[in-house]
């Protein structure tokens, strides 16, 4: 058994923290302020070949996995971007370069893969209902068939990067879930080319104010009788459950890194005020109130590590990963609320102050515990489906 990692992961460990070193945590403060996707530090990373990770060689890109993805992730969060840097690695090289170059048809890889490499494309993930929440089987976005081609109604809510993509992978069901037998039988997902599509008023969106995580909005999403080729089914026609679990399980992992990432910059922030802050002639930090829950998140951390790597691992290898997929994502994810909350309650009445980039890390670290899975289903998930306990429902 072997814990180091590969040297294709420490180099885009050392490559993305390069990149990093030039932005500091006032960057990442103005950003989120102003609301605006950091292209500078795109630019770079698209530049440096850091983008097209998991985009196979063969199409211009680097022919590596969801280790390094994840790497790459965590690297950027734990610059000091937090909950940001999520949407950098999860929204193109995830949901877009990774899937394709898994399920794509030859003819979407060969349209789409060198793109996505370079970051020219750039795409989004249209799964979410205002109706079916976190129950991902009943949707009830339709596409109906139509000779060579499929006409989609429905409404999608919480998509992110609407604005910046150029294709969307757009879940939707081609048998109504009463229907479906198994349920997850009658899914099928599409490439849909936005720009087009809201040229033509069959696409439209419409940005939701949200508490944080401000550098990509988010929104809602309205589906009119949008007609998509057939040949842009990604994997096959009522078997789309395949693709979907490989973007889940993926996001998962790739969440679990931003928040991991997140959490290394919280306790960073919270030891330097401990250290520096001195109340009643000695620094806070020598009180073990400050010091021991601090202590804790460094524990959960690297605990949370380890089932991110070995999520990461087993997906690359094509085994079975949804168990420490799910595990991951819900570990680091209280480690990251946790890292933002002790760090909040380290600085105390300053945290309040915008002058410190505590109120951005806990606004970010409380995304995790909700999205794009709540805490309870994950755990749900383990109770019914690893420990074997009767579902409630």
């Amino acid at each position: 058994m072997d814990f180091t990692l590969p040297e294709s992961a420490l180099a885009v460990q050392r490559g993305v923290a390069d990149i990093c070193s030039r932005y500091d945590l006032d960057y990442w403060q103005r950003c989120e302020s102003e609301k605006r996707w950091p292209e500078e530090v795109w630019a770079e990373l698209a530049k440096g070949g850091w983008l097209g990770l998991a985009v196979p060689e063969e199409y211009g890109g680097g022919g590596q996995g969801l280790l390094e993805l994840a790497v790459a992730t965590e690297t950027l969060s734990a610059s000091g971007s937090a909950g940001g840097s999520a949407f950098t690695y999860v929204l193109t090289p995830g949901f877009g370069a990774m899937t394709l170059a898994r399920h794509g048809s030859r003819w979407q890889r060969d349209e789409l893969l060198p793109g996505l490499a370079t970051g020219e494309l750039e795409t989004c993930f249209a799964l979410t209902e205002p109706d079916a929440g976190s129950n991902a089987l009943g949707i009830t976005t339709f596409a109906r068939r139509d000779g060579d081609e499929f006409v989609v109604n429905g409404q999608k809510i919480w998509i992110t990067g609407v604005q910046r993509a150029t294709w969307m992978l757009l879940v939707t069901r081609t048998v109504p879930a009463a229907e479906a037998r198994p349920r997850t039988d009658g899914m099928t997902v599409f490439l849909v080319n936005v720009p087009e599509a809201v040229a033509a008023g069959r696409l439209s969106f419409q940005p939701i104010p949200k508490m944080g995580a401000n550098t990509t909005p988010s929104n809602m999403v309205f589906i009119d009788d949008l007609r998509v080729p057939s040949a842009n089914v990604v994997g096959e026609v009522d078997r789309g459950a395949l693709v979907l679990w490989d973007i889940l399980n993926p996001e998962r992992v790739l969440l679990a890194a931003s928040a991991l990432g997140g959490a290394e910059v919280a306790l960073r922030v919270a030891v330097q005020y401990a250290k520096e802050r001195e109340v009643f002639g000695r620094p806070i930090g020598a009180n073990q109130a400050i010091a021991f829950p601090l202590a804790q998140v460094k524990a959960k951390i690297e605990l949370a590590r380890l089932m991110l790597y070995k999520a990461a691992w087993l997906f690359d290898r094509q085994r079975p990963c949804g168990t420490e997929a799910n595990i991951a994502k819900l570990t680091a994810s209280q480690a990251a609320w946790e890292a933002a909350d002790h760090a909040f309650q380290t600085h105390g009445g300053m945290a309040y102050s915008l002058e410190y980039p505590v109120a951005r890390l806990l606004a970010d670290a409380r995304i995790g515990k909700v999205a794009p899975v709540t805490e309870e289903l994950l755990l749900n998930y383990l109770a019914t489906q690893v420990l074997g306990l009767p579902r409630s429902f």
